[in-house]
């Protein structure tokens, strides 16, 4: 997809390690001009570095709106434009059985991975519409449509968040919005190490070495970026899908 982004200016949260920092990565390389952000300043900093001149970061909590909103408003005003949210940004914890589980932590869950994105909508549409088109990448999981032992939180939040991917094709239909809720399927990142070692549930078992390389999702957002996806627009889909992975040229 080399190119295919040039002179599009991309905010990608969640982007200081995994599947954010590889698809940051991934989109520099198809021309576009990425802002990584996340709420370690310090390692987002050292994703852009790695990326080189068409990364910036910055240090964001998406729960807090108003400091997601400046972020918007400072990347229209450095950039000129913005075109694309990849809302990646999301935790795990608490893994725990729903009777064990810590409530303070709990709620955090919700208000990271389903709060969270929608802050991070909420900051980006008015201008998409205003300008008459960009692209809404929404990280879902296979989580959002079965519930796993130990992750009721995960679940609930990712199972808004389908509905939001929803709520928002519908009112942004025929205006040049595009969204789209994208399940990466089980990757090889930092949140894997933490599901092994909890032992719960059979996502827990998984082998390391049969989990998705981050290079795959980090392609399929790239490729959701582009005009090549716009039948795709308002859907939710896997990277499992057969007919997926063939447009991305993937086994």
């Amino acid at each position: 997809m080399m190119g295919h982004l040039d002179g599009k200016v991309i905010i990608v949260t969640g982007a200081s390690r995994g599947i954010g920092a590889a698809a940051a990565a991934e989109l520099a390389s198809a021309g576009a001009t990425v802002v990584l952000t996340a709420r370690d300043g310090r390692l987002t900093e050292q994703v852009a570095q790695s990326i080189g001149g068409a990364a910036s970061a910055r240090a964001c909590d998406v729960s807090n709106y108003a400091a997601f909103a400046g972020l918007v408003a400072e990347t229209k005003a450095r950039f000129g434009r913005l075109d694309a949210l990849i809302n990646n940004a999301g935790v795990i914890d608490p893994i725990a059985p729903v009777a064990e589980s810590d409530p303070a932590i709990w709620a955090r869950d919700i208000e990271i991975n389903l709060i969270g994105a929608y802050h991070a909508i909420r900051a980006v549409l008015p201008g998409m519409l205003a300008a008459g088109g960009g692209s809404i990448v929404n990280l879902s999981s296979g989580a959002a449509i079965k519930p796993q032992q130990g992750w009721s939180a995960y679940c609930s939040a990712k199972a808004g968040l389908h509905m939001l991917t929803r709520a928002v094709a519908l009112e942004t239909e025929a205006t040049g919005v595009r969204v789209f809720g994208f399940q990466p399927g089980t990757t090889d990142t930092d949140m894997q190490v933490q599901i092994r070692a909890s032992g719960i549930n059979p996502i827990s078992q998984i082998p390391r070495q049969n989990l998705t390389p981050v290079a795959h999702p980090a392609a399929a957002i790239v490729y959701l970026c582009t005009a090549a996806a716009d039948d795709l627009n308002g859907q939710e889909f896997s990277l499992r899908d057969d007919a997926f992975r063939a447009r991305l040229g993937l086994a």
